[in-house]
């Protein structure tokens, strides 16, 4: 039987990387921006992809860390993994890339990433790596689509002119009037909202850094009902 030390990351090509979230991850979606990427091997077989990244607001997560810089940083944008690996090899493949970004990218400081609590899970894998987790906030910027297609508002926002076939051809901007209301998309798409949390984690890898902001106890994330697990709320 395999173990997590069986598995072996490298680098990827993007290609492979995209080809392999869109066919994983539980969204079919990667982000555009990824600059970095690792695909986990088990018996030579890619198994898990990981896909790194500059954040959309740069400036603002560069304040996490008390002196941060924009160039300071990644965002773990997408990770995938099929049933083939192993139990806990995605936090071994967090661990293994993270080294290797620290020994081949000395400059960037710091990791942030984002766990789905509205469709997937509260960060089971970030608290078993080590991350400090920095924010707990209710999510309201997921709709689903009649056609049951999820939504993410920054998704519209990052290309608010580009033709939209829920809205019949039109853009985000021509049913807003220019504006970056997405209750007014809502309404255009007839979506629906999607509730939940967002939950955001950093994992520092300078010694010498320091957060700017508090790492909130895991604990905290069940007394604000932000659990969720493979996409399930804890019944009790």
């Amino acid at each position: 039987m395999n173990e997590p030390k069986d598995l072996i990351l490298r680098p990827i090509p993007s290609k492979v990387a995209r080809d392999f979230i869109r066919r994983t991850h539980y969204s079919g979606k990667v982000t555009q921006n990824s600059q970095v990427h690792f695909g986990a091997y088990i018996n030579g077989e890619l198994a898990g992809a990981l896909q790194y990244g500059p954040p959309l607001d740069r400036r603002k997560m560069a304040g996490l860390i008390i002196g941060g810089k924009p160039r300071e940083m990644l965002e773990l944008n997408r990770m995938a993994f099929t049933d083939a690996l192993p139990r806990n090899s995605e936090s071994r493949a967090i661990a293994v890339s993270l080294r290797l970004i620290k020994r081949h990218v000395p400059h960037i400081r710091f990791i942030i990433s984002f766990a789905d609590g509205t469709q997937c899970g509260d960060g089971t894998i970030y608290r078993a790596a080590g991350f400090h987790l920095t924010s707990i906030k209710p999510n309201s910027d997921l709709c689903r689509l009649p056609s049951g297609e999820i939504i993410h508002s920054m998704t519209l926002k990052s290309s608010p002119m580009r033709p939209r076939p829920e809205l019949g051809g039109r853009s985000f901007y021509k049913v807003t009037g220019g504006k970056n209301d997405f209750k007014a998309y809502i309404k255009a798409a007839k979506a629906e909202v999607v509730t939940g949390y967002q939950l955001r984690y950093l994992k520092l890898l300078d010694p010498t850094a320091k957060l700017a902001v508090p790492s909130i106890p895991y604990a905290e994330i069940a007394k604000r009902g932000a659990s969720m697990y493979l996409g399930k709320r804890p019944t009790n």
